[in-house]
């Protein structure tokens, strides 16, 4: 599990209060006390066992986590310090059963979103499961193809509702810029950018496809991802490449209106190159 990077520590080293200071095993597992300053592998492989033991036992106060992970609660409570700062985890007011003694309730610290995403998941192998389910709950074969293509287009459908705005707002001229933003706003990185012959049209370029690992075996959320592009920009489009099929990033040739027959046949050549681009192992785009 891997976070955000962070600032080395200062040199000094945790003390247990009382007795307990003698006691090694009590002391934050980062090596002899001679070291000026804790490596940053060993920072970060301890927070992830903060993280971890969140997730393992679920909310979990400072005091809690130090017992459990033989570190002292100055050394958590720092780790936590960091985590909440990451946006792994957040305070919450520890839940009491029974009466509450004097003083202030204790902080549990949660897991959030961001915390959990940064742990294995399994979401790619439940979308691909569906699929298939639907795939084979439609008979199969073609037909089961179809079913998944009717799937994806309802899909794409919805999602595009969230750009239509975006793009009828921008000039004609800024379309393809107006989309581009709209998609990395969820998630897909992308730019607009001119064709090899900027007389002739743009390239819609998607640099992160969060679907890519599904769309390699159901090259229909591709297929239904274009169509959508078309319908929003009011243009025939063509996808030159495709993160789905080994290439660097997802290519979509957008021609200017008016470039005709000229424009389709440079998309013609621009996707024969990136094959060969991409069987190569460059990247086209």
């Amino acid at each position: 599990m891997k976070y955000a990077s962070e600032e080395q520590e200062g040199p000094a080293v945790e003390q247990t209060d009382g007795p307990a200071a003698s006691a090694p095993e009590k002391t934050e597992r980062r090596g002899s006390a001679t070291h000026a300053a804790a490596p940053h592998d060993e920072q970060q492989g301890t927070r992830n066992r903060v993280a971890r033991s969140i997730l393992d036992h679920g909310p979990s106060t400072a005091a809690e986590l130090a017992l459990r992970l033989e570190l002292t609660q100055a050394a958590v409570r720092r780790h936590l310090d960091a985590l909440a700062a990451e946006g792994v985890v957040e305070p919450r007011e520890k839940r009491v059963y029974g009466t509450r003694g004097r003083g202030r309730p204790a902080k549990a610290f949660a897991l959030t979103d961001c915390g959990r995403d940064a742990f294995d998941q399994a979401y790619d192998q439940l979308a691909s499961e569906a699929l298939r389910w639907i795939a084979q709950s439609a008979g199969g074969g073609e037909k089961g193809e179809a079913a998944v293509a009717a799937f994806a287009r309802a899909r794409l459908a919805a999602q595009a509702e969230g750009y239509r705005e975006a793009v009828e707002a921008a000039g004609p001229e800024a379309r393809t810029e107006a989309l581009a933003k709209a998609l990395t706003a969820d998630g897909y990185a992308a730019t607009a950018r001119s064709a090899p012959n900027p007389q002739l049209g743009e390239q819609l370029c998607q640099h992160h496809c969060p679907v890519a690992h599904v769309a390699e075996q159901y090259p229909q959320l591709c297929e239904a991802e274009t169509e959508v592009f078309s319908r929003l920009l009011g243009t025939h489009v063509q996808r030159l490449a495709t993160i789905a099929h080994g290439d660097g990033v997802c290519t979509t040739f957008v021609p200017k209106a008016g470039a005709g027959k000229a424009a389709h046949s440079t998309a013609r050549t621009s996707k024969t190159t990136t094959a060969s681009a991409s069987t190569a192992g460059r990247n086209p785009a």
